[in-house]
């Protein structure tokens, strides 16, 4: 059953006095306990007793004591109003140390490249913080989604946030296993990419990329075709090394398996530059020491400049 967890405005003006009275019988000794004056107190309390439609205290010239309506709001008063007062203290804490939860939305292709080596030293160093990178090629929202930051590829990222910087810019490397080469020839210019069989990358959105070439200076995109289609670059690379066809992702991806031969760089002199990874977050939100400790662990560790 769904619960209505609408609080009336001021609802809660006065119940710290209230309990204060409570505990001291008195309300001069609540006023010295609080910092305020003795009708203060009072007038904070006759405000509380309007709200709630029943007088709480039985007061005289030398006592003051409890009504029945008192004691019930008292009873169930106290215990609450102590929760909000540590959840405060937990609110507070997590906003003065690096601890808590550290939730970050990443694309697939990044983990190994980037945050694999990043985070047993990141966890070591910080053990009061826990990270949960939840993977996937979507470009969630933030907010909506509960991440305190996100890492994406800098072209991605919205002109409102605000982007760290974790790597250079990386090449977009086109490859293709020496069987394929083989098999279909190496293409020379990017116009024979349409006679090639191109594997294409389905964006979130679902649109399908087209691939970048740089031609002398000049930014082009060629509508490629091809057999295979899928959602994030490990994938694509994947099908690559397998002879499916030819295929465009960032060249840290790609570099093992050029190393080992079992892919080949074609079309070199025409491989553009992507803006890099960033890591982003909302520009209007403080940082949290959680999130600023894993900056200027992650700046510190990826070699990468402003």
């Amino acid at each position: 059953m769904k619960q209505n967890f609408t609080v009336r405005h001021g609802a809660l003006d006065g119940v710290e006095a209230f309990l204060s009275v409570a505990q001291h019988r008195s309300f001069r000794r609540a006023a010295a306990e609080l910092g305020v004056t003795p009708s203060a107190i009072s007038q904070a309390i006759r405000a509380l007793e309007a709200r709630v439609g029943a007088v709480l205290f039985l007061r005289t010239t030398r006592s003051v004591g409890l009504t029945e309506a008192g004691e019930k709001f008292f009873a169930r008063a106290r215990p609450a109003f102590e929760e909000l007062i540590a959840a405060s203290g937990a609110a507070r804490d997590l906003g003065q140390r690096p601890a808590g939860l550290l939730r970050l939305t990443v694309p697939r292709s990044v983990v190994p490249i980037l945050l694999e080596p990043l985070i047993a030293s990141f966890c070591r160093e910080f053990p009061e913080i826990e990270v949960e990178l939840a993977a996937s090629e979507e470009l969630v929202d933030l907010a909506t989604g509960g991440f305190d930051a996100g890492i994406r590829m800098g072209q991605f990222i919205a002109p409102d946030m605000v982007a760290v910087r974790l790597t250079k810019p990386l090449p977009l490397v086109i490859v293709a296993s020496p069987t394929y080469l083989a098999r279909c020839g190496r293409p020379k210019r990017p116009d024979d990419l349409r006679e090639h069989a191109c594997l294409r990358l389905r964006r979130s959105n679902g649109a399908l990329a087209a691939w970048s070439l740089n031609d002398n200076g000049r930014s082009i995109e060629i509508a490629v075709s091809g057999p295979f289609i899928a959602n994030d670059f490990p994938t694509m690379l994947g099908a690559a090394v397998e002879g499916v066809g030819l295929a465009q992702a960032p060249g840290p991806l790609a570099t093992d398996a050029v190393k080992t031969g079992k892919l080949v760089p074609v079309l070199e002199q025409f491989v553009p530059m992507t803006p890099g990874v960033f890591l982003y977050y909302p520009g209007h939100r403080q940082i949290m020491p959680k999130l600023r400790a894993f900056i200027d662990h992650v700046k510190g560790r990826s070699g990468a400049t402003s």
